[in-house]
């Protein structure tokens, strides 16, 4: 599947888990034609082999035929029941070696049971296709993988741009229909940049909705567990499910009026001119809509610089995990990952302790300035999908992964809720709208963010 084939909000909904329920319930289709149609596009299209590091297509079949017999005799698990998801390969899943997108790992026995995340998925009846390709221990935003190849954003691939990351897999999975939704990991957009690299919405929940027991972790302050799939709606699903609360439903008519800020500064510097364009139309589309926007800027943003001094929290907090594996296998990291767990090392005791103060003064400052509104608006990245010839320097790839997780980071910072919605049609480049809100708002968000894609989606 290429660029031109990307699909429209319309067809796009018409690809979305509710719609698959429908067929699934009507009797239009069955759960092996979507297992069936989506092996089909692993294996014919240029990017499964990229997209999939362990596949399982004799399980997802059996699996298939199994959830096909129970609706038959209406037993189905749920309404998904039969559809065929992805899981980031950071996720346990009983049977299957963990390996997190690396080579070190390769010895690693088998996983005795299910994440929590992937058990309450299979156990609502979705089929568990296989493991999605990432970032090397998830420590990048832009999704390249030395190990088993980088997947192409589906945005012009024929020149060949990142996928985001770190979910890189999970979002082309989706993207190039070799899976229905994807289960994800978000430590500072790790969700909602492939989702805005490829047309896709991706949701970053507040950090402890899901718990993240069975995923190997790269920040325990920062890390989330989320979804990128096709629609609000999707995300909607999948998040219920996995967080195992009710699901959140739209808005009816009648609601009041949405009140967003509009963050400015920061978080527009450097922005390429398709972006900005992109994000200007759907302002002024919301604007049109009736939802009330309201500028404003958050000086706090001052301190985010000694937040990251020395690799931040992700560093310190990575490297107390990965140091036993990096004394007996460091030579076997991408030496980009390394470099950056490394600098954990930089920091003392004191300096550590000083960071998760300041970050908690960065949360309750951040959530009185954003109090005056329901939702707050922003571009998800300011920049499209880099060529990957563009980052064959170290300087260039530092660079442009710093650029990319400027805008996201700010809201894992924050301990804040967020979701990237797409707002160009797929003959136009690839730009994602990001909405948040403090901690403990995902179901407002998810309401919101399901009235703004029928605005601003194209």
């Amino acid at each position: 599947m290429g660029y031109s084939q990307m699909s429209s909000l319309k067809e796009r909904h018409e690809l979305s888990l509710l719609s698959f329920a429908r067929d699934l319930a009507n009797g239009k289709t069955t759960s092996r034609q979507l297992v069936e149609d989506c092996l089909a596009q692993i294996s014919s299209g240029s990017e499964g082999q990229h997209v999939y590091i362990a596949l399982d297509a004799e399980g997802a079949r059996k699996a298939a035929d199994a959830h096909d017999a129970l609706r038959a005799a209406g037993y189905a698990a749920s309404p998904f029941a039969g559809i065929p998801i992805s899981i980031k390969d950071l996720f346990d899943v009983r049977g299957s070696q963990t390996r997190a997108g690396s080579v070190a790992l390769n010895d690693a026995p088998a996983a005795e049971s299910d994440a929590p995340a992937v058990a309450r998925l299979r156990s609502a009846g979705f089929i568990l296709i296989g493991r999605t390709n990432m970032t090397e221990f998830a420590y990048s935003g832009l999704g390249l993988n030395p190990h088993y190849g980088t997947p192409k954003s589906i945005w012009k691939r024929e020149t060949g741009h990142v996928p985001g990351g770190s979910s890189s897999g999970a979002a082309i999975a989706v993207a190039d229909r070799m899976a229905h939704a994807s289960l994800g990991t978000d430590t500072g957009g790790s969700c909602r940049i492939p989702a805005a690299f490829n047309y896709l919405t991706g949701f970053k929940p507040t950090m402890n909705r899901v718990t993240r027991k069975g995923a190997i972790p790269l920040s325990s302050s920062l890390d989330s567990i989320g979804p990128i799939a096709r629609t609000v709606s999707c995300c909607a699903i999948i998040d219920g499910i996995i967080a195992d609360q009710p699901r959140v439903d739209a808005i009816k008519n009648g609601a009041h009026r949405v009140r967003a800020g509009v963050l400015r500064s920061v978080v527009e510097a450097g922005m390429e001119p398709e972006v900005d364009e992109a994000y200007q139309s759907a302002l002024r589309k919301l604007s049109n809509a009736g939802v009330e926007l309201h500028d404003f800027e958050m000086p706090e943003f001052d301190q985010l610089s000694a937040l990251g001094e020395h690799g931040g929290l992700s560093a310190a907090e990575s490297l107390a995990w990965h140091q036993p594996l990096l004394e007996r296998k460091g030579d076997q990291y991408d030496p980009r990952v390394k470099s950056r767990i490394l600098r954990g090392g930089e920091q003392s005791a004191a300096h550590y302790i000083r960071t998760l103060e300041r970050r908690q003064r960065f949360i309750e400052a951040a959530a009185n300035r954003i109090r005056a509104f329901d939702v707050i608006v922003l571009p998800t990245v300011p920049i499209l999908p880099p060529a990957l010839a563009a980052l064959a320097g170290d300087d260039d790839y530092t660079r442009l992964n710093l650029l990319v997780l400027r805008n996201p980071s700010i809201i894992n910072l924050m301990n804040g809720c967020a979701i990237s919605i797409p707002i160009t049609a797929p003959d136009s480049p690839p730009v994602g709208l990001m909405l948040a809100m403090s901690g403990g708002r995902d179901a407002e968000l998810l309401q919101v963010a399901t009235r703004f894609e029928a605005i601003v989606g194209v």
